[in-house]
């Protein structure tokens, strides 16, 4: 497992979803949600704010590893604002496996790119279970 490269995920990043995702996470600041203000603030439109983006990393994971992936944590950090208009695309590879509470754990080292560069680059750590909810080898 070590070594793979997980395949892209490219998010069109609509109005709709800027909106959406930022409701969903509770964020109600107006630069997610209404194009004037945000550019009244200084922005070209309105963008994604970090809890949908990280909301999109661990989706990147887990859509890769399937129904017994199980996020253990997440660090990211944001670069480039991602615009509503603009496409996400997240890459990744399997970078090492820890041994934490006795549970085998895989960290996938993540970036994000939108037309202005990066805009996300972290780390996802994740177990597998089987099907029975034991340890996946």
């Amino acid at each position: 497992m070590i070594g793979t490269t997980l395949p892209a995920l490219r998010i069109e990043v609509t109005p709709t979803v800027v909106i959406s995702t930022a409701l969903a996470t509770r964020d109600f600041q107006d630069v997610h949600h209404d194009r004037d203000a945000a550019v009244q603030r200084g922005s070209k439109d309105i963008f994604l704010n970090i809890l949908s983006t990280t909301g999109l990393v661990q989706r990147f994971v887990t859509e890769w590893g399937g129904r017994n992936c199980l996020v253990r944590g997440v660090s990211i950090k944001l670069g480039v604002p991602c615009y509503a208009g603009d496409t996400l695309t997240i890459t990744g590879s399997v970078r090492e496996s820890v041994r934490e509470a006795g549970e085998e754990q895989y960290v996938v080292a993540v970036s994000g790119t939108c037309g202005l560069g990066e805009h996300v680059r972290g780390t996802v750590r994740f177990a597998l279970e089987d099907a029975a909810g034991g340890e996946h080898d």
